[in-house]
């Protein structure tokens, strides 16, 4: 894929994360867990909400645990995955995930910091230059955690 394919791609990106950002925001709860030098993650999607990836800065390991979603990548690829499969992030990945059947998503983070929001700023990274500022600090107020 040249460069101005892909960036007509991640511009469209943007545009529909900025719109989905005006709409009302659905509560993706999260459960964290931590062993020495291991972060995982754990989010509930439920069916019919689209959700949009940070741009990763690091390769990592997911997990589908149950549901359906279909995934469209940075690079305009389309994929729907279920209940089993098994994925590696790269560096540089953002998606758009839109959710068939509720979806209970794992990933797996190489870190030894404990604090969920200090990781995410470790291991992602805010590339839409279309949201409003404000959204990012939204999203991490709203958070909800499952239950351990």
């Amino acid at each position: 894929m040249d460069q101005k394919s892909k960036m007509d791609i991640l511009s469209k990106m943007d545009i529909f994360e900025a719109e989905l950002s005006e709409l009302p925001q659905v509560h993706l709860p999260l459960i964290h867990r931590f062993t020495p030098g291991m972060y995982v993650r754990e989010i509930f999607m439920p069916a019919g909400c689209f959700v949009t990836t940070r741009t990763h800065k690091t390769e990592h390991p997911y997990v589908v645990l149950s549901g359906v979603a279909e995934i469209i990548d940075e690079k305009g690829n389309s994929e729907i995955v279920s209940a089993g499969h098994i994925g590696i992030t790269k560096p540089g990945t953002r998606r758009v995930l839109k959710i068939h059947k509720d979806c209970r998503w794992l990933t797996f983070h190489a870190t030894e910091a404990t604090d969920p929001d200090e990781i995410a700023e470790e291991i992602t990274e805010s590339t839409n230059p279309l949201l409003r500022k404000s959204f990012q600090q939204i999203c991490f107020e709203r958070r909800q955690t499952l239950p351990d």
